[in-house]
């Protein structure tokens, strides 16, 4: 795998900011990143993929993004058994329920999630929370 799809949909770009920083780790280990927002990918562009990251933040009660990313990750669960995935998000308020929640979706779908869990901020990316998202993207491209 030299090219590593990294989707995502951000409102306030803070979510675009930790999909930028997932495409460094990627490029870190010598590979492609795509970057793409999750409005401009399809089930069956992820089909063949072994491995790929999904980024949204926390919507209204601590949910995924309805419009957009939410119909998208109903139909990745239906050909994400045996994938790797990793998730990432950010959030304003409440305690990161709806990455625990995704985290949960996506484990029962028959998906492997990186680390078991998904790489969370609140608000904009600090630089803790860059590097982490480099090392998620490290860890994909490795996959």
């Amino acid at each position: 795998m030299d090219k590593v799809k990294v989707i995502y949909w951000s409102q306030t770009g803070n979510t675009a900011a930790m999909a930028q920083a997932v495409a460094e780790g990627i490029k870190k280990e010598g590979k492609e990143a795509e970057i793409l927002d999750c409005s401009s990918v399809s089930v069956a562009d992820l089909k063949e993929e072994k491995a790929f990251a999904l980024g949204c933040p926390a919507m209204g009660t601590e949910e995924l993004e309805e419009g957009e990313m939410e119909p998208l990750v109903e139909e990745i669960c239906a050909i994400c058994a045996s994938k790797t995935i990793a998730l990432f998000g950010s959030y304003g308020w409440g305690d990161g329920e709806w990455m625990r929640n995704w985290v949960d979706r996506m484990k029962e779908a028959g998906a492997v999630v990186l680390n078991d869990e998904g790489v969370i901020c609140q608000e904009y990316p600090d630089d803790e929370a860059i590097l982490n998202c480099e090392n998620l993207g490290k860890q994909l491209a490795a996959v």
